[in-house]
């Protein structure tokens, strides 16, 4: 590629370092696109003869169909899928294969690739999510009653409903998407015809090479252009904010499926077993996920630190751009389809998670909000009344409400037998009924809107 330049051939080692081959592989399909677009292009503005346009076009084709059913060879001496192609195009069309390269450089070729990379993989990633924001509806919608408690510092608080819980995943992955689909905005600019970093001296018609890729319009700035990976960052942190939710659901569901909780019964299909203990059931999908999340963050530190130095334009550091986020990507898609599969598939103990929310004294605020709103007590009182209320419940070993009423009145005179109604789980949960609230009303709410978000009834 160089050798007119070079008295003598890379080192083995300078060979190894530098060879990309191996990983950029991946981006045979947007590379034999891109470059489609770009022959299309020079052959229209009559920078390149018609019938070498049609020639290249002719060999890229059947280039991509070679890939496609045999996969792209690896040849370090071609060093990147880049010059593997273009090798490959010499062998079929001959000499003419080299005007492919005219008015673009290795860097806004890559540039646009990755792009049109990462492009994808957020449609992709974004459809995972739609599918696991779809199970938690679905499951929310036949939970939207079932009582269960809710924690702060994994304490007993409040009772909450299941349908609740699973709605406020829906609502992370809500933003998540969010995210996906702001990062897809911005990165949706072509760099190609940017060339080595200053543009080129050929009169090209960067629209329309544009267009033809999909994107919105071409990039402003050649320098910017070649050595932008902010589309890269974004992705990765997109994926990591993601990851962290992802891990928060399995964390909660490793919790729900051991015995001392018994919330849940994983799908065996998404469980593996012990090789002693014949009784363990292990919920290693969701550890799995949980472990994933932190080498999905690593790869967002791996790239920012990379891109953290590097003056303009283009830098070799910048070949090592991909790997992270190939591996972020692929252990997104494993991560949101097993956590699909977990809400899909599990079976929630809804009589166990009912029986822990009595527990625990989950409507002491209940109590308190009661002594508040009918005996007119300030809140910070009614709160001190309402302490002393759980510590004689306590010391009995009793709920709340099996206490007598002579003894709540003994702690303050001002209560009387309509306590008794705000006490129970039940009255707990339907109170909370304010917007964005727990009681099954606002549950169903919720499952609507989010049904017509997700199209899930047209």
């Amino acid at each position: 590629m160089w050798g007119g330049r070079f008295a003598a051939g890379p080192s083995a080692i300078m060979r190894e370092i530098n060879a990309s081959i191996p990983f950029d592989k991946a981006l045979w399909r947007q590379d034999i696109a891109a470059s489609q677009a770009h022959v299309a292009m020079l052959g229209a503005c009559g920078i390149i003869a018609p019938k070498d346009a049609a020639a290249i076009t002719a060999g890229l084709d059947q280039i991509a169909a070679d890939y496609a059913a045999h996969g792209v060879p690896e040849d370090w001496d071609f060093e990147d899928i880049h010059m593997t192609t273009e090798a490959r195009l010499a062998e079929l069309i001959g000499p003419v294969a080299g005007r492919l390269h005219t008015a673009r450089s290795r860097n806004d070729q890559v540039a646009t690739d990755f792009r049109l990379w990462v492009r994808d993989a957020i449609d992709q990633m974004d459809s995972g999510l739609a599918a696991l924001q779809q199970a938690l509806v679905i499951r929310a919608e036949e939970h939207a009653g079932s009582i269960m408690p809710g924690f702060t510092h994994l304490q007993t608080a409040q009772p909450v409903t299941l349908g609740h819980h699973l709605m406020a995943y829906y609502e992370m992955f809500r933003r998540d998407r969010s995210r996906l689909h702001d990062a897809r905005a911005r990165l949706n600019e072509s760099p190609l015809g940017s060339a080595a970093l200053a543009g080129t001296g050929f009169p090209i018609d960067r629209e329309m090479t544009a267009a033809a890729l999909g994107f919105d319009r071409p990039t402003a700035n050649s320098l910017d252009a070649v050595s932008d990976r902010d589309f890269a960052l974004e992705y990765l942190f997109a994926c990591s904010a993601t990851a962290l939710h992802l891990s928060r659901l399995a964390e909660e569901l490793i919790l729900w499926a051991s015995q001392p909780f018994g919330f849940i019964r994983l799908p065996d299909s998404l469980s593996t077993g012990s090789s002693i203990m014949p009784q363990k059931k292990n919920p290693d999908a969701a550890e799995l996920v949980r472990g994933h999340s932190g080498r999905v963050i690593g790869s967002l530190t791996s790239l920012m630190i990379t891109m953290k130095g590097l003056p303009l334009a283009y830098s070799k550091d910048m070949q090592d751009d991909k790997p992270p986020v190939f591996e972020a990507s692929s252990l997104m898609g494993l991560s949101i389809a097993a956590m699909t599969g977990m809400i899909a598939g599990s079976t929630f103990h809804t009589a166990r998670m009912r029986a822990a929310a009595e527990l625990g004294y989950a409507t002491a605020t209940d109590l308190a909000d009661w002594l508040v709103r009918e005996a007119g007590i300030p809140f910070r009182e009614a709160h001190h009344i309402t302490g002393a209320a759980v510590k004689l419940a306590e010391s009995k070993g009793a709920a709340l409400d099996a206490l007598e009423l002579a003894e709540l009145q003994a702690i303050d005179p001002r209560i009387d037998a309509r306590v008794f109604a705000a006490l129970s789980v039940d009255a707990s949960v339907a109170a909370r009924a304010s917007y964005g609230g727990t009681a099954a009303t606002q549950v169903l709410d919720q499952v609507a809107r989010a049904r017509a978000a997700l199209g899930m009834d047209t």
